[in-house]
């Protein structure tokens, strides 16, 4: 397995880049803004294709760089589903699986620092973003913090996984890089407490100031671009109205982008072909699966996702190898399922 821990001095963020394998796909958690070619010249160096980036939470203390990675690379950008950010490719609850090639993490919620936090379960290491800190945790006092939440997301989700398991924080402010879960529980002083009560007196009286990029940075994450506006005035989307008036008509191939959990949780459109996004540079190509149903069969791709941001993409993509009949879902499953269309499959 190929993994990086890089570090933002301003805000003493870490970010973590893994693969399972030189010249495999890559996913990067909690990118800041500033990295970004840094991030971009390593992938490059490993030989990596970056396919998602993922944020814990909305930070305050930096920008981040997901919606960059996801304009320069095409890669998908993961949230938690309690996220209020604008666009986002796929958004996990908890228990949710985030696959790449050779790698699996959980998804986690763990609300507290703030009402979105996440943290990633993978095997042997948990990517704890702002809730859990070596010898210390996330402040509570703004963006939906809740000391008590808080307690039982560590109390109950992080504090239960297996002693050995390594502890990959957001931040760290003193210069430890790594901890594991049984030294915090022995060794974390905001652990120390016999109740929730205990822990959110001790959480709600520190007095901290805010961040310092607070008020630029949270706006700004909160706005990650990518509108579907413009690839609808070029005349390359389709209402659901549209859209439910093609379904089942033999001149479309209606083109699923999500992957298998996704499709699992949530249903697909009937009669959608398979075609998971982190496939398709490959399947537009000359050669390429969809190419051959576009050019030789004649038929137009109609893509969806989950909100239509992957859709947006793969429109462009697919353009750009020469398939120009192609066009997507506004607003993916989700505009679909509120516009009554029929979905098939689905547990929620």
């Amino acid at each position: 397995m190929i993994f990086r821990q890089l570090f933002e001095s301003v805000s003493c963020t870490y970010t973590y880049l893994l693969a399972s394998r030189r010249g495999g796909e890559a996913l990067i958690i909690d990118p800041v803004l500033e990295k970004v070619d840094r991030y971009l010249r390593l992938l490059e160096e490993l030989d990596l294709k970056l396919v998602k980036a993922l944020d814990t939470h909305v930070h305050a203390d930096h920008i981040t760089g997901m919606g960059a990675l996801r304009d320069r690379t095409r890669c998908i950008t993961v949230m938690g589903a309690e996220s209020q950010v604008d666009v986002v490719s796929q958004r996990v609850s908890d228990g949710d699986p985030i696959e790449i090639e050779g790698l699996r993490l959980t998804a986690l919620y763990t609300p507290g620092h703030t009402d979105d936090s996440y943290c990633f379960l993978m095997d042997d290491r948990v990517f704890t973003g702002d809730t859990l800190f070596i010898r210390g945790t996330g402040r509570t006092d703004f963006q939906h913090g809740d000391s008590h939440a808080a307690y039982h997301s560590i109390f109950t989700k992080l504090l239960t996984l297996p002693a050995e398991t390594l502890v990959y924080p957001g931040h760290d402010y003193k210069g430890d890089t790594v901890s594991t879960i049984g030294e915090e529980r022995a060794h974390n002083p905001r652990l120390q407490v016999s109740s929730a009560a205990e822990y959110a007196a001790i959480m709600d009286n520190l007095k901290l100031p805010d961040p310092k990029q607070m008020d630029v940075a949270v706006p700004a994450n909160l706005r990650q671009g990518l509108s579907q506006d413009e690839i609808e005035a070029r005349g390359w989307s389709l209402s659901c109205a549209e859209a439910q008036a093609l379904l089942g008509g033999p001149e479309i191939v209606l083109v699923d982008l999500r992957d298998r959990a996704e499709r699992a949780r949530h249903g697909e459109i009937p009669g959608s072909a398979h075609a998971p996004y982190p496939e398709l540079d490959r399947n537009v190509r000359p050669g390429g699966l969809l190419h051959q149903l576009a050019s030789a069969a004649g038929k137009r791709l109609v893509f969806y996702c989950a909100y239509g941001e992957r859709s947006a993409m793969a429109v462009q993509a697919a353009r750009e190898a020469g398939l120009t009949n192609a066009c997507h879902i506004k607003g993916g499953l989700d505009a679909w399922k509120k516009a009554d269309g029929p979905v098939e499959g689905g547990g929620g």
